[in-house]
């Protein structure tokens, strides 16, 4: 049976904390800290939330850490698709249109891909059919022969850029799933070359390989501001754009000579 303590001890271990360290930040003192990780003090839900932010906790977990100490969740989580989230979806829909012509899609916690714009359509019209059954995993789709890989020129630049994405987010979100898909493609290879610096990974190129030229595409990555709620924290909008004005030009031909559906919905998160 997990415990209260037990967690926090491991998120604190995950986050490279010392005791003292958690306790300076939580405004608490370090023997505090020990007492409720030993099980010997039980904190309050507003203590627990406390440390679980200073320990960048996601929501999913803190309604964990919740439970495990008697209290009920906080924090909901709704498919996007529900009556209540409709606002939610349309604004995602409206941020994805505007970006046309250029492609984004949103993605959830476990890289799967929940919605997509027009022109990401451009890049499917070769894959594989069975990397296109639900859910569609982005990582999947991105590195196997048979989905984009055969058509990134630049291949081993994207992998290392996945690797070093994926091994944080799975650090960050405790997700035995994401740890999963990094093993799948990381763990019994040499890496392709040294990870980005992470302050540097937005200028790294993604080129693409069509009939029309190449397409060279670098991504930005959006998220909901301090959300509330579990599925929007857990959602992502990659948005790509054109590194030089030939790509920026060959995405506006696909556009007018290869029409597609506004937005599709792929899966919703899992």
């Amino acid at each position: 049976m997990e415990t209260v303590g037990g967690l926090l001890r491991e998120w604190r271990h995950s986050r490279r904390l010392s005791q003292l360290d958690l306790a300076l930040a939580a405004d608490v003192s370090p023997r505090y800290v020990s007492l409720v990780e030993t099980g010997r003090s039980r904190p309050s839900a507003d203590m627990v939330l406390r440390l679980a932010a200073q320990l960048e906790v996601p929501l999913r977990h803190r309604n964990r850490l919740l439970v495990a100490a008697g209290f009920a969740p906080r924090y909901r989580e709704r498919p996007l698709d529900e009556p209540d989230m409709s606002a939610v979806r349309d604004a995602v829909v409206r941020v994805l249109r505007a970006h046309e012509p250029y492609p984004a899609l949103v993605v959830d916690r476990r890289w799967n891909i929940m919605m997509v714009n027009a022109p990401v359509e451009h890049f499917l019209t070769d894959v594989d059919p069975e990397l296109l059954r639900a859910p569609v995993n982005m990582v999947r789709l991105g590195l196997d022969p048979r989905g984009l890989a055969s058509r990134i020129i630049n291949l081993a630049d994207v992998r290392s850029f996945f690797r070093a994405r994926l091994s944080r987010e799975a650090a960050r979100s405790g997700d035995p799933v994401v740890g999963a898909l990094y093993d799948e493609f990381f763990a019994d290879q040499e890496p392709d070359g040294p990870p980005p610096r992470l302050e540097s990974e937005v200028t790294i190129p993604m080129i693409f390989r069509f009939r029309e030229g190449e397409l060279r595409l670098f991504s930005t990555l959006t998220t909901f501001g301090t959300p509330q709620d579990i599925t929007l924290e857990e959602i992502s909008i990659e948005s790509y754009y054109p590194a030089d004005t030939e790509s920026a030009a060959l995405l506006h031909t696909l556009a007018n000579t290869r029409p597609t559906p506004r937005v599709r919905s792929f899966s919703g998160p899992t």
